[in-house]
């Protein structure tokens, strides 16, 4: 039944016991081999699971670079997406400042232009009487939180957990905050004086533009403000986001609350002239509609009455935007900072009344006082040496590091903490950490696009840098591969929309490279007239695959971008030529034309009245050199008054336009 090699150890051995050796020595004499097969089938295994680590590393590097250049190509799209934004909303401001110049000889037109730029009175009495929390109502509907003076702690703490379920406040309670606050404003100097003494430790929490959930994702974690967590707000609380009303009231209540131990920094968004673009107004007028006018004029007043920066321990230098090659604190400690109800319209600019009127002669010093200004709220750092006109955003100024430490050492600084910048880490080391960007708003461009981050300052201590990124609790947090992917996708889109509202001055453009119209066009060629006409300095080469189709030989077939599906969304239904070209135009200037149209609409009721159009046409004929009589202007407007209500909409507006811009390409074609 066995083999003769089978040994049984548990019966006693019976017969031919001297065979009981064999089985035993025989697998010994062998053994010796089949062990160093084992190593050598270990070292084989060690080999392809050390080049599989390899490959894998490679792989995932080669990923991961890939990843990066989308990245930054994603990143680029958004900033210069946002700057040329920026500088048209100034071109438009110096749009009007021109005609202003073009008619110094009438002061009516120049008390005109002045209410066009949302120029408010400064009387206290006269703002107190027509802003007052008095002059609103409490209707007995309401349900949402109360504010009696004098507000404290408990009312700061139920203030936070009612606007984080939703709730809105009253117009009644938020005047009453705003004037509280405007009175604790104007007993302040320019400059802050910040000690960490007494607290060991002061927060800095950068841009946070108009994102609640960010705030309060910032409290959470490092708690709410008190005399022993003292915050400086570092500007740029408003516009962009959603809730710009809601956040700065809660800033404002805590300030109210904690005057010794919150500090407030005027940004380059605290103005009203980038309120009117970019989503502050519009916000207040869709949720206080009746009172639009006082909150506007109020918080017009209250930015004029921010303190421009802060000093912390008497080295490190608080401000939004940065410094110049002129920064000097006792020059920024006289200047008289509520003439600068816009720092890009001062009242010595644009007065409040036709007396003062004057645009020339301004004195040297006058012109460096507002250099101070526009450079502390609007400059940001370079790389190379010296200081130049910041023509990326259209104000302040480009410093470099030997500009930061020249400042530095004049004022015995150790460090500049400054925001204004989206930073995708939500923080950014430069001039050999000198200079720190504190940027407080996560998800700025896009859901994931960057972290937000605030900075602890404690005496003797380097800076603490605490990173977040705000999430809705619904949503699944994101991979980095998947991250990239929706942001850099959000910028293509954006991108797109770029190409489609310019289409007919692109076509126009590779038609005369192309007079043979056989579509294609060298990759210089198209790189050239797309960085012209959109007026964006991007990585077209990197992008080009994402926006056109590419021949074998390397020609550009430039139709293909307009052939995408995005496109395809903007423009849902078949169109004629002129009429897309019209849709073009009105796409392409429709926040241009909006922010006109909040321009003239002094009342801030969502409609222009016949007085508001009449005070226009008249000062625009008085530009252009045309009269116009009372019947004309009237004409005027019942023409655009589509419905006959006696005033014009936003709808009507663009109407307006319409059929402007078809008459003059009709007489154009004729």
């Amino acid at each position: 039944m066995f083999s003769e090699r089978w040994i049984c150890f548990c019966c006693p051995s019976t017969t031919k016991p001297h065979r009981s050796i064999v089985p035993i020595q025989a697998p010994q004499v062998q053994s010796q081999p089949q062990h160093h097969s084992k190593i050598k089938g270990k070292h084989k295994k060690s080999d392809l699971t050390l080049a599989a680590v390899v490959i894998i590393q490679s792989w995932f590097r080669r990923r991961q670079a890939r990843f990066e250049i989308r990245r930054k190509a994603a990143w680029t799209i958004y900033q210069n997406i946002e700057y040329a934004g920026e500088q048209d909303q100034l071109k438009l401001y110096n749009f009007f400042l021109d005609l202003m110049q073009a008619v110094t000889k009438n002061p009516r037109d120049a008390l005109v232009v002045a209410k066009v730029l949302r120029r408010t009175s400064t009387e206290d009495i006269e703002l107190v009487n027509t802003t007052g929390p008095d002059t609103v109502f409490v209707e007995s509907s309401y349900k949402g939180p109360h504010i009696q003076l004098p507000i404290n702690k408990e009312q700061f703490e139920s203030l936070t957990l009612a606007l984080q379920r939703g709730e809105s406040l009253h117009a009644r309670y938020v005047l009453l905050i705003l004037h509280e606050v405007r009175k604790i404003l104007k007993r302040l100097p320019n400059v802050n004086i910040v000690s960490t003494h007494q607290s060991t430790c002061v927060t800095v929490v950068g841009d946070l533009h108009g994102n609640l959930s960010d705030l309060m994702l910032i409290f959470h974690k490092n708690g709410l403000p008190s005399n022993e967590n003292p915050y400086i707000f570092n500007g740029d609380i408003v516009d962009r986001g959603p809730q710009s009303i809601e956040l700065f009231l809660l800033i404002s209540v805590a300030f109210i609350v904690y005057p010794n131990n919150v500090y407030l920094n005027r940004g380059n968004h605290e103005d009203h002239v980038l309120n009117l673009r970019y989503g502050f107004m519009k916000e207040i007028i869709r949720k206080y509609k009746s009172q639009s006018t006082k909150l506007l004029h109020l918080f017009e007043n209250i930015y004029s009455w921010m303190p421009v920066a802060s000093l912390i321990d008497d080295h490190i230098f608080v401000t939004h935007g940065g410094i110049s090659d002129i920064t000097d604190l006792n020059k920024i400690n006289q200047i008289k900072r509520n003439k600068y109800i816009s720092v890009l319209s001062p009242n010595f600019i644009i007065p409040e009344n036709d007396e003062q009127y004057q645009i020339d002669g301004l004195s040297n010093e006058q012109l460096l006082e507002w250099r101070q200004m526009l450079d502390l709220l609007w400059s940001d750092p370079k790389q190379a040496n010296g200081c130049e006109a910041n023509t990326y955003r259209g104000g302040g100024c480009y410093w470099g590091p030997d500009i930061t430490q020249k400042i530095l050492e004049k004022h015995n600084w150790s460090l500049i903490i400054r925001s204004h910048e989206c930073k995708e880490e939500g923080f950014d080391y430069c001039h050999d950490k000198k200079v720190l960007t504190i940027f407080s708003a996560s998800n700025y461009y896009a859901a994931g696009s960057n972290r937000g981050a605030y900075v602890k300052i404690s005496k003797n201590q380097p800076p603490s840098i605490v990173q977040f990124m705000a999430t809705k609790t619904t949503i699944k947090p994101l991979t980095l591969w998947e991250r990239v992917s929706y942001v850099e996708e959000q910028a293509l889109r954006n991108l797109l929309e770029k190409f489609s509202a310019n289409k007919s001055r692109l076509m126009k453009e590779f038609q005369l490279i192309d007079p043979k119209r056989t579509g294609r066009i060298s990759l210089n060629e198209w790189c050239d007239i797309v960085t012209h006409v959109l007026d964006l300095k991007l990585p077209w080469r990197t992008l080009k695959s994402r926006l056109v189709d590419i021949d074998p030989d390397g020609s550009v077939l430039y139709e293909t971008t307009f052939r995408f599906q995005e496109l395809q969304c903007i423009f849902n239904s078949q169109l004629t030529t002129r009429r897309e070209s019209l849709c073009q135009a009105i796409y392409r200037n429709k926040d241009l034309l909006e922010t006109v149209f909040r321009a003239i609409d002094q009342d801030n009721s969502g409609v222009i009245s016949m007085q508001e159009f009449t005070d226009v046409c008249v000062f625009l004929g008085n530009h252009n050199g045309s009269i116009f009589d009372e019947k004309q202007i009237m004409d005027l407007a019942a023409s655009i008054d589509l419905d006959k209500n006696g005033v014009i909409d936003f709808n009507e507006f663009l109407e307006a336009f319409r059929i402007v811009d078809a008459d003059d390409r009709s007489r154009n074609h004729v």
